[in-house]
């Protein structure tokens, strides 16, 4: 059987939408840890990317059930809702590598601004840094939207000297009390934030042209006759 035939263009398609379940979690995982390592709640495009994912997973599996068994309509729904996810995926992850520098910052900041509490509280820990981009006394009030708790938990503030600093105890009872030694936040978390949109625009942009190539396959492959049905019976 030559290529291009039925049974190359039904184990071709069978074989991507296997690749396609490989690039789902490549993609949610990406993504994920995107959005794990910058813990900024406000990344909505490497959300969207994360979503992509999910639904390419559950496509995929349409798409090799409907290719094992030649089914019209599967192949039918498979071949648009792939298409439709093409579109997305390819202008979700053109947006993501074209945000530049300040929108970057803008959004980290949202996402402080949306965390709570314990959650910055554990990006402190985590991170061992103290504050979105400084520790002044008037940003420690949680409740501001700036605002962080005591970094007492932080490595920074573990030492004899340092556990002194209002930062880490909240306490201006010394002369030194408004000298942090812990960095902010955001130096910590800068290059995971700016490499989240990077990679997983990158990842996300490289894939999706792949989608294209199976569209075209289930187009070819859905238009062809089984060679082992009966001749009269082709839907």
């Amino acid at each position: 059987m030559v290529c291009g035939g039925f049974t190359c263009s039904k184990n071709a398609l069978a074989a991507l939408n296997v690749l396609y379940i490989l690039i789902s979690f490549i993609l949610i995982g990406v993504a994920a840890y995107g959005r794990v390592v910058a813990i900024v709640t406000s990344l909505t495009l490497v959300g969207s990317l994360i979503t992509c994912g999910v639904v390419l997973f559950f496509i995929s599996l349409i798409g090799l059930i409907g290719a094992v068994k030649h089914h019209q309509v599967m192949l039918f729904f498979y071949m648009i809702i792939l298409f439709v996810l093409f579109l997305i995926q390819f202008a979700l992850a053109c947006a993501c590598l074209a945000v530049n520098t300040e929108q970057k910052e803008n959004i980290a900041k949202q996402g402080w601004m949306m965390a709570s509490a314990s959650t910055r509280e554990d990006v402190q820990r985590n991170f061992n840094c103290c504050g979105y981009k400084s520790p002044p006394e008037k940003d420690l009030n949680v409740s501001d939207p700036l605002g962080f708790p005591f970094c007492k938990t932080s490595a920074c503030c573990s030492g004899p000297e340092q556990s002194d600093a209002f930062c880490c105890t909240g306490k201006s009872s010394n002369s030194s009390s408004h000298d942090c030694p812990c960095d902010s936040c955001f130096v910590k978390l800068q290059n995971e934030i700016y490499s989240a949109f990077t990679m997983t625009g990158g990842v996300g942009l490289f894939f999706s042209f792949t989608e294209i190539l199976g569209v075209w396959i289930t187009v070819r492959y859905r238009n062809q006759k089984d060679p082992r049905a009966n001749p009269s019976a082709f839907l």
